[in-house]
């Protein structure tokens, strides 16, 4: 049922065999040819971060507050990409290779010129500087910063920590990914403070950055969000085909339920078990709506049991 990531530009650059980019991507090569084509990791992070909230309303990238403030597994992803292709040195700092190919001019005449507007407000911060900068106007990216302390003052620090996601309550969460970038679904987990993601997909695979079984618990140790994979509670692929209205979605998890949820008890305890001891749990798979996935039958099951306590909440 997935597809794979659209948006890809069909377009080439102005040089034979040139590998396609994203739109995203061009900007991200404009921003660090702008900035003379060598950036460290962190300014990097900071310039492209503030790009983005300052200068567009479709975001080329989204972020989350991690050690040292915002940061973007995707820039990440698309730097590895980029590497590959031999357009970005396999280094340390993001070094453009050398080459003749301007970026910038990939990008729109209105792109450009945010881009030139950009670099004049904000190329003389750097460093500390331009952390504390972002850190002052959004107190929420500096909320997991492993420097803050070090970087603002006593008022500064006060404003970061009522930022903090602070949810103290039990809550059983569900969760889908369709359609959504893997940073706006990282932030929907820490801004419900969600403990443990349980991943009732049946093969974590996806062809989506960001949501293969592997980089996802990766990603959610990095963030101290524990990844269990409760593959019994999922269903197979074949039946997941020719789904095409909600009544077709509809007796697909009728049968789902006869079957599968009463075959795998043990499972369901097993998520009971979880949500008993962390309190603060979500269930995910890919479908934006939970009433198109079988992650809402997950969670009516869960609230059919007796010792249940806590509402069911679909983020």
């Amino acid at each position: 049922m997935e597809n794979s990531e659209v948006g890809v530009e069909a377009e080439h650059m102005n040089r034979p065999n040139h590998p396609a980019l994203y739109a995203r991507q061009k900007i991200l090569l404009a921003l660090l040819q702008k900035f003379g084509g060598e950036l460290g990791s962190i300014n990097l992070q900071k310039y492209l971060f503030l790009f983005t909230v300052t200068c567009q309303q479709d975001k080329s990238y989204e972020f989350v507050p991690y050690r040292f403030g915002c940061f973007s597994f995707q820039s990440y992803a698309d730097r590895r990409k980029l590497i590959e292709f031999g357009i970005l040195a396999d280094s340390e700092q993001w070094n453009l290779l050398p080459t003749e190919v301007d970026y910038l001019s990939m990008l729109s005449s209105a792109d450009q010129k945010k881009m030139g507007l950009f670099f004049e407000r904000f190329s003389s911060l750097k460093g500390d500087g331009l952390i504390r900068e972002i850190y002052r106007r959004f107190p929420y990216f500096a909320t997991r910063s492993e420097i803050a302390e070090n970087l603002m003052d006593a008022d500064e620090l006060r404003a970061i920590e009522e930022a903090r996601p602070n949810q103290t309550g039990s809550a059983f969460f569900t969760i889908g990914y369709e359609g959504q970038s893997f940073e706006n679904y990282l932030n929907r987990l820490i801004k419900n403070d969600v403990r443990v993601l349980c991943d009732v997909r049946k093969n974590p695979l996806s062809r989506k950055y960001g949501f293969s079984k592997k980089t996802l618990s990766d990603t959610l140790n990095k963030l101290s969000i524990e990844y269990v994979h409760l593959p019994d509670l999922g269903i197979v692929s074949d039946k997941r085909q020719a789904l095409n209205s909600q009544s077709d979605y509809d007796r697909l998890f009728a049968e789902y339920e006869a079957t599968t949820l009463k075959q795998n008890g043990a499972a369901l305890n097993e998520l009971a078990g979880i949500f008993a001891q962390k309190r603060r749990v979500a269930i995910t798979c890919f479908e934006a709506k939970h009433c198109m996935c079988h992650r809402g039958r997950v969670a009516n099951a869960m609230s059919s049991r007796p010792e249940w306590d806590c509402p069911i909440v679909h983020i």
